[in-house]
């Protein structure tokens, strides 16, 4: 993406350019935003990460996080907002990773709603990060434009910055394993709504909803069903020790059982 140019913000000036494209993201209820001018500018001064992306003069991504414990090992990366389908997101999390490595830290955290398709395609496939942390409705309600209506499950999600399957990532190959031929559907869909299946096998496929933003929208119910069955089943197997180790262009999570 040779006309986006990426860089570190300071200004109090060039906050107010990433509060006003996030309200134009999340549409947040006055108090619900994701964070603040004087947050963003204060993480700034005290050394952490505060960037944006920005094509033709005009702010079209930012990033905010903060350095996490343990201490000289992880940056959080707390809110990402981009246009979406313009290699925007990459581009950051590209600029966020070099960032990462010139101060000596070896991983990025983050969380991500694991029932949105493309946030789990782009963080699994894209990235070639790991989730390795189930977190029931971690922030709470939440009442902006695209959490509204639902609970706030997230996933902690892990992109240890020199692992292989990383390394290929960013040079463009992405993070796509194989589904063997013995793995059993834990979760699938069936009619628009969650269907349990098996979960006693080594290897198994946990279903999400094509689109849990439009579902939330047009039919509540089936949406608050899939929270639901997602939290029981994948969040119970992460619970158990299972590891998920990728995502299938189906959009099923591919978990592993852990041996013994």
């Amino acid at each position: 993406m040779n006309d986006v140019i990426l860089r570190e913000l300071r200004s109090i000036e060039e906050m107010e350019e990433v509060f006003q494209l996030f309200d134009g993201i999340w549409h947040p209820d006055p108090g619900g935003e994701p964070i603040t001018v004087e947050l963003m500018r204060a993480l700034s001064h005290a050394g952490n990460y505060v960037a944006g992306a920005y094509q033709d003069d005009r702010l079209v991504g930012a990033s905010v996080g903060f350095l996490a414990a343990p201490a000289g090992q992880v940056l959080h990366s707390h809110v990402t907002g981009a246009a979406v389908g313009r290699g925007i997101g990459f581009a950051l999390k590209s600029h966020q990773r070099r960032w990462a490595l010139d101060r000596g830290l070896d991983r990025i955290t983050w969380t991500y709603d694991p029932l949105v398709r493309r946030n789990a395609h782009f963080n699994l496939v894209k990235l070639g990060a790991r989730p390795e942390e189930y977190l029931p409705s971690f922030y709470g309600v939440m009442e902006d434009a695209i959490n509204a209506g639902d609970e706030s499950d997230r996933m902690l999600t892990v992109w240890r910055l020199t692992e292989p399957q990383v390394l290929a990532a960013v040079r463009g190959e992405p993070h796509r394993p194989k589904t063997p031929p013995d793995a059993v559907t834990a979760l699938a869909e069936r009619d628009g709504r969650p269907a349990l299946g098996r979960a006693d096998a080594r290897t198994l496929l946990v279903a999400i909803p094509a689109d849990i933003e439009a579902l939330r929208r047009t039919d509540p119910g089936a949406a608050k069903s899939w929270r639901h069955a997602v939290r029981d089943v994948l969040g119970s197997l992460m619970g158990e020790g299972a590891r998920v180790t990728g995502f299938t262009t189906k959009g099923d999570y591919l978990v592993e059982r852990a041996p013994g």
